[in-house]
């Protein structure tokens, strides 16, 4: 009687841990792609390419560890964790053309949880904007007063250099040992 008490509170505990990870993973954007806009707009195919880099962007960096962001092909090229840099540098970018406001980067030290946290949300602020504009030209990709480039460089710029890099890292986890997690749909948007 005690063995199957014992053994039914630890299944449970089992079960409510798994189902705790799983909530918790589900907490952060992008775990799936979001509904589709019911209209096609400028604003809203726009929003929807950035959902798709952020669902990317999830499972490429689900799950990596410490030796696969210590990963590089070879002593030219970035690590993984150096390519998570760079992505999270693109996602403020990406916000930046679409706040129309110019963000007091602090430049201050983030863990690996703490960054992609950060660039999925970025992507999803970034998605939120872009799904309520009217005219993508108010968005432009600035650099400073002098250089300004018009939405048109920020598809082919940051986003998708991130889609790219996403790519990437989707490649050094998998030679690193650790390939993506199983059931990730890219043309639906889901994971089983």
């Amino acid at each position: 009687m005690q063995r199957t008490y014992t053994f039914i509170v630890l299944t449970l505990m089992i079960m409510m841990s798994a189902n705790a990870q799983e909530q918790s993973a589900q907490d952060l954007p992008y775990y799936q792609i979001p509904d589709a806009p019911e209209n096609f707009t400028a604003g809203t195919v726009a929003a929807r390419t950035i959902d798709a880099l952020g669902f990317r962007y999830y499972w490429a960096t689900e799950g990596l560890r410490s030796e696969d962001l210590t990963y590089k092909p070879n002593e030219e090229g970035r690590s993984t964790g150096e390519t998570v840099d760079h992505i999270y540098g693109l996602s403020k970018m990406i916000l930046k053309t679409t706040s129309l406001k110019v963000d007091e980067d602090k430049n201050q030290e983030l863990t690996f949880e703490q960054k992609r946290k950060q660039t999925l949300e970025n992507f999803k602020k970034a998605s939120d904007i872009l799904k309520n504009a009217t005219d993508l030209k108010e968005h432009e990709l600035v650099f400073n007063e002098k250089f300004k480039l018009p939405f048109w460089n920020a598809i082919n710029g940051p986003i998708t250099d991130a889609i790219w890099h996403s790519g990437q890292i989707v490649v050094m986890r998998r030679t690193s040992g650790n390939p993506m997690p199983k059931g990730v749909n890219v043309l639906m948007g889901t994971k089983k």
